[in-house]
């Protein structure tokens, strides 16, 4: 088990900091936070034919470029570093790690390539108004009608839901729990964007009043290939939320060397230096949770429930106290809304909550342990 990145990998890492660097600054983020589709469709469409993020890790065969969840961590790590705005979570993880999970060939010919390529957008519609995240909390309902299915529902929370080109739905049916595709022109769907404090992600509800869908998978097996995606969710979190907080560090550290104070930098006082000191911690022992979670992810170790649980468990709240120490750390600036500082605190609760808080995932790790 080695976690050093190759070269290639380190390569990868340089290629997409540069890349959205440039194309994600701070007053790029602020401007698609005010917009409703919340991302750049330029950007998303360079993203796939310069960089191949979206399809980094489909198969070959079905469009992608063949790689691994560690070279995808990777990304995910830099995109929380920038607080990216784009569907890379909903589209390019949980909705194409649902649709590899699911046993369903035709679909995949039909839907991967598309995503792989940037052309369309999918999301994973799980939880309803009660935000669980678990097999129980799913009420809506899957009726046959002739050759397919109608659903009856509703879905929360949905990331990306206002965008999506294709939604797969989590719905019971006589047979079970199953997934099921959905078209955004689809009769008796309605999507509603939600208010949320975060608004770099943008969530939407969705009624679906007996609205036609195809079956992915096999009728009443679909929780298998929804779990599995739910937990390469949490491990791309667990990424992401290592990279907010390294960069949350970074200001912080940068702050108290340039800020005078008495005549000193305010890096030189010990409260100051214990703080930094705690975040390092946060974000190292962040670090190697979330690289056990996708070297699990990409090798399909038997850990990975285990792992993505601790992962998304310890990273939620380590990043959520990296960021509220670095508010505390620049003082009155950091609570300003011109401050870059408030807009990760934002992120890492959204991302703490989101795929389920931490009590939720101990309580899946527990669960997996025996205990």
């Amino acid at each position: 088990m080695d976690f050093a990145l190759s070269e290639e990998q380190e390569e990868l890492r340089r290629s997409v900091r540069s890349f959205l660097e440039q194309k994600s600054p701070e007053t790029e983020v602020r401007r698609l936070m005010e917009t409703e589709e919340g991302y750049d469709p330029a950007v998303w469409s360079q993203m796939a034919t310069q960089l191949g993020l979206q399809g980094l890790a489909v198969p070959e065969d079905l469009g992608g470029l063949g790689y691994t969840f560690r070279e995808q961590a990777i990304v995910l790590e830099e995109m929380g570093r920038v607080l990216l705005p784009a569907p890379f979570l909903s589209s390019a993880v949980l909705a194409t790690g649902a649709l590899l999970a699911a046993d369903d060939t035709a679909a995949q010919k039909e839907l991967l390539p598309r995503l792989a390529s940037g052309e369309s957008i999918a999301t994973l519609a799980v939880t309803e108004d009660g935000g669980g995240w678990d097999q129980a909390a799913v009420g809506c309902v899957a009726t046959r009608r002739g050759d397919g299915f109608v659903l009856s529902g509703t879905k929360s929370f949905v990331l990306d839901g206002l965008i999506a080109d294709v939604i797969l739905v989590a719905a019971r049916s006589d047979a079970g729990l199953g997934l099921f595709a959905v078209t955004p022109d689809a009769a008796g769907l309605t999507r509603t964007s939600l208010f949320t404090m975060d608004q770099t992600r943008k969530l939407a509800r969705l009624e679906l009043a007996r609205t036609p869908a195809r079956l992915v998978g096999a009728d009443g097996e679909g929780w298998a290939a929804i779990e599995h995606a739910l937990r390469l969710g949490a491990v791309a979190l667990a990424a992401e939320q290592v990279g907010g907080a390294q960069r949350c560090l970074e200001m912080s550290v940068d702050y108290a060397k340039n800020r005078i104070q008495f005549g000193r930098p305010i890096g030189s006082f010990q409260a100051v230096k214990h703080k930094c000191a705690d975040m390092l911690l946060h974000v190292e022992l962040a670090r190697s949770a979330a690289s056990y979670a996708a070297w699990c992810a990409a090798t399909g170790d038997p850990d990975l429930p285990v792992a993505a649980a601790m992962a998304k468990s310890y990273c939620s709240e380590a990043f959520f106290d990296v960021a509220a120490e670095t508010i505390q750390v620049h003082g009155g600036i950091g609570f300003t809304w011109e401050h870059p500082a408030h807009l990760y605190f934002k992120r890492a609760k959204s991302s703490e909550l989101y795929l389920g808080d931490p009590r939720h995932h101990r309580r899946l790790l527990t669960r997996h342990l025996g205990i």
